[in-house]
């Protein structure tokens, strides 16, 4: 067994120390800083910022946003991980390559590139005009952008845990006859089951705090397209620190709620790993 020295347990304890002295100050700092900014002028102010009419709308929007996200994604990342463990096929590598495209495209340049593609420069918008569909400065440019910046998540969780568990099981499944879907339902899914919900509590958490896609394509109209990162920033633009504050207390509880749900996933299939051989 290794026997800590002099030397082995100031590196550890200065190694410790740093950890510590920089979640304090990135970490819990700025959350102390949010919820007692909150409350600086009293609980009827912060109730009076958090039920306002602009307030509600955002949190709507936000929560509608990152459903859809979620559902979408959830479907394309259980497909892209069967297709890219389970089969062989050209353009497998170009597939893989582009799942990782939004984590390397700036999400300003993402908004950017559904602006150009769906707003008036773009060849399609007659078309869409004609169609009464409107992308730019509504919904569902918000839900387009949304689902793109959150895309990779629920596949690069899926992705390793296939692979290692390689195809043999599916195979014998299948020789006995076994259908797909009864495959992928008795056999793989309970396999991935706890790095799906890490992935999908992962996408939910990168959809609600999306703010640069969905700045650049939402025209910050406020009641209708603002989600609550883009209503924290118009509060504080119009210097109303207090109610900007208040908002963001709102996204503060929301992400302590998916640590808590993250950290019992984890929990739980760390646990279901060592049961089973």
């Amino acid at each position: 067994m290794y026997k800590e020295t002099k030397s082995s347990k100031a590196v550890k304890w200065f190694l410790i120390g740093i950890s510590v002295l920089f979640v304090v100050l990135m970490l819990l700092l700025p959350l102390i800083t949010v919820i007692t900014e909150a409350f600086k002028q009293g609980f009827a102010v912060y109730q009076k910022a958090v039920t306002d009419n602009y307030t509600v709308k955002a949190i709507w929007l936000t929560l509608e946003a990152t459903a859809l996200a979620v559902v979408i994604n959830t479907v394309f990342g259980l497909s892209a991980a069967w297709s890219l463990t389970k089969f062989h096929f050209r353009g497998k590598k170009i597939l893989t390559t582009l799942i990782d495209l939004p984590v390397t495209v700036s999400p300003i340049i993402a908004g950017l590139i559904f602006l150009l593609t769906f707003g008036r420069q773009s060849p399609i918008f007659p078309l869409l005009q004609e169609w009464d569909v409107k992308i730019v400065f509504a919904v569902p440019g918000i839900v387009l952008a949304t689902i793109f910046v959150t895309f990779p998540f629920i596949s690069r969780e899926l992705i390793p845990v296939l692979e290692a568990r390689g195809n043999d099981e599916e195979e014998a499944a299948a020789l006995m006859g076994a259908k797909g879907f009864t495959i992928f339902r008795k056999i793989t899914f309970p396999h991935i089951k706890w790095a799906f919900l890490y992935g999908v509590v992962l996408c939910a958490a990168r959809a609600m705090g999306e703010f640069g896609a969905v700045s650049v394509i939402s025209g910050h109209l406020r009641g209708k397209t603002n989600t609550l990162p883009l209503h924290v920033e118009i509060l504080f633009n119009e210097f109303q620190y207090v109610p900007a504050f208040a908002v963001a207390s709102i996204l503060v509880l929301l992400a302590i709620f998916i640590l808590i749900a993250r950290s019992l996933i984890e929990y739980n299939g760390k646990k279901k790993n060592k049961v089973e051989p």
